[in-house]
């Protein structure tokens, strides 16, 4: 039998497409997506920086454990709440009253009104209740509770690997459920996800996997690597001993962004800090 209500004709949709704008993060990643435009009185096209994340992108943040995703999301999280646009953090790792206390110093290191954040941020503790960890419905139902109670703009989910872990072979029709809910709900979201450490930076499996990478709208991968040779301390123009951080954009079906690596720190007070890429500050061109 047709599903006729499936089938549009091109120009049905031209009143449904979002608008191309960015969700900006507080970080230099805002300056690595792009749009390109035709500029009539130049008669070429321009590209300039997006100014955030794509506005309403599904965006899969990965990488082995300790190289900043948790801070990045918590820091986004706080800049939009501050920026009085709701957001939704759903905790799956760390209990909430912990995240509390993260989110607190790192609004008070932005320089952010804390109160604002608390306005604007609801949280739900998954990692404190196994039904919301397993049954895909209730955590589903619990978010569309809190989308519709602090109107939400943007979703948070901390991380969406705990939502399978042990039942990997579901992990593909979980993140599924949650994309095509994210899209339904008009959500702008970073998903984070954990690399196992075996995995080398430059396969697919950097990116997540099959099960996250080919459903979410793009990828951003983190990593670490600790400088142990001559080579890499060249290479890097860094000491023996000290710890590389890099951040790239794996891929975003939305926008043009950059192909470059980028190299980022972690400062003292836990923000993210992208310095700039790779290419350049090893003496590329």
């Amino acid at each position: 039998m047709a599903m006729e209500e499936y089938v549009y004709e091109l120009r049905d949709l031209k009143n449904k497409a979002p608008k191309i704008f960015g969700i900006p993060t507080g970080t230099k990643l805002d300056e690595m997506f792009y749009t390109v435009n035709y500029d009539e009185k130049q008669d070429r096209f321009i590209k300039k920086p997006l100014g955030g994340i794509p506005h309403l992108a599904v965006m899969n943040i990965t990488g082995i454990p300790d190289t900043g995703k948790s801070l990045l999301v918590e820091q986004f999280a706080v800049y939009q709440a501050a920026r009085n646009y709701p957001v939704l953090f759903v905790t799956v790792e760390s209990p909430a009253n912990f995240l509390y206390t993260a989110l607190k110093q790192k609004a008070q290191v932005l320089g952010l009104d804390f109160e604002k954040v608390e306005e604007n941020m609801i949280v739900i503790d998954a990692s404190q209740n196994a039904e919301l960890r397993e049954d895909m419905s209730s955590l589903l139902d619990t978010m569309a509770y809190a989308i519709k109670k602090k109107n939400t703009k943007n979703v948070v989910i901390d991380s969406v690997t705990g939502l399978y872990e042990h039942r990997e072979v579901l992990a593909r029709q979980i993140v599924r459920q949650l994309f095509n809910f994210l899209k339904k709900w008009n959500q702008t979201a970073l998903l984070v996800s954990q690399k196992r450490s075996s995995q080398s930076s430059e396969t697919a499996e950097a990116a997540g996997g099959l099960a996250v990478a080919h459903i979410v709208d793009g990828t951003i991968v983190m990593d670490k690597e600790i400088i142990n040779s001559k080579w890499s301390a060249s290479l890097y123009r860094r000491n023996i001993g000290e710890v590389v951080r890099t951040i790239r954009i794996d891929g975003c079906r939305l926008v043009p962004h950059s192909s470059d690596t980028y190299i980022f720190e972690i400062t003292d007070t836990g923000l993210i800090d992208i310095k700039g890429p790779l290419s350049k500050i090893t003496g590329g061109d």
